[in-house]
C-alpha cells in the first residue's frame, strides 16, 4: 500500500496560526495521519477483489446452466 507523507509539524503550525489551540491542532493532525494510514490503493483493491469477481462469474454460469436445464424439463413436460 502506498503511504502519503506530509509534514505534520507544518500542518500543526498552520492550524495554530489559524486560531486553533495546540492540543486541538495535534489531535486533528493525528486523526488525519491515522485516516491516511488505513487507505488502500486501487491496485491493492483490484488484487484482493479479483477472486471475488471470478467466483461471481462462475456462479453466473452455474445459474444459467441450472435455469436452462429446468426450462428444458418444463418444455419437455408440456410439449
Amino acid at each position: 500500500m502506498t503511504t502519503i507523507t506530509f509534514d505534520t509539524l507544518e500542518l500543526t503550525a498552520a492550524l495554530k496560526q489559524s486560531g486553533i489551540e495546540q492540543q486541538q491542532a495535534e489531535a486533528i493532525v493525528k486523526a488525519i495521519v491515522k485516516a491516511q494510514s488505513e487507505l488502500v490503493t486501487r491496485d491493492y483493491l483490484d488484487l484482493k477483489l479479483a477472486p471475488v469477481a471470478a467466483d461471481l462469474m462462475l456462479l453466473k454460469w452455474m445459474l444459467g446452466l441450472i435455469l436452462a436445464a429446468n426450462l428444458s424439463l418444463v418444455l419437455k413436460a408440456f410439449f
